[in-house]
Formats: structure tokens, C-alpha cells, sequence
């Protein structure tokens, strides 16, 4: 197990990152449903979260995504019937 840790004795085999996209045109739970399963379904993602009517999708996956995710997500949302927008700011 020291190969997981930190020298400091940390442990980052939990980490988990979160990261919110606009998606326009889910109205609906119907669309909530259909996004959330698209993106769902990809290999990267352990978690999503689709808001009705804002379009914000929040997911989690394992690190911080990078440009090749973030342009497997577009796809994915695109060929579910949805207009992807991007990264979307989010005020905690």
C-alpha cells in the first residue's frame, strides 16, 4: 500500500474531482434522464448530476478532466440531441 501514499503518509486513492458544464435544452426530466445516462455511460465518469432547466451537469470522476474528456463529454451530449456550452463558472 506505501505505493498509493504520500512520504507524509497521505492517502489519494479516494480523490475524487467534480466539474460542472453548461448543457442547453434540458427542460425536462425526460432530458435530465437522457443527458445523465450519455454521460453516465462513459468510462471517466463515476457520478453526474443534471439540473432541469439551468442544463448545468456536474460530474465526478477520478482527477481533474483534461481537454480529451472534455471533448468526449461535447460529443457524447451532441449525439445525445443536446447543445454542449462548455465548462460552465459555478459560485459555491
Amino acid at each position: 500500500m506505501a505505493d498509493c501514499c504520500t512520504p507524509d503518509g497521505s492517502c489519494h486513492t479516494k480523490a475524487e474531482t467534480k466539474t460542472t458544464y453548461k448543457v442547453d435544452g434540458v427542460g425536462s426530466a425526460h432530458c435530465q434522464g437522457v443527458v445523465a445516462k450519455a454521460v453516465g455511460d462513459l468510462d471517466a465518469i463515476k457520478a453526474v448530476e443534471v439540473e432541469i432547466g439551468t442544463g448545468l451537469v456536474t460530474v465526478t470522476t477520478a482527477t481533474e478532466p483534461d481537454d480529451a474528456l472534455d471533448a468526449l463529454i461535447e460529443k457524447t451530449v451532441d449525439e445525445a440531441g443536446y447543445d454542449f456550452a462548455g465548462r460552465a463558472t459555478v459560485n459555491a
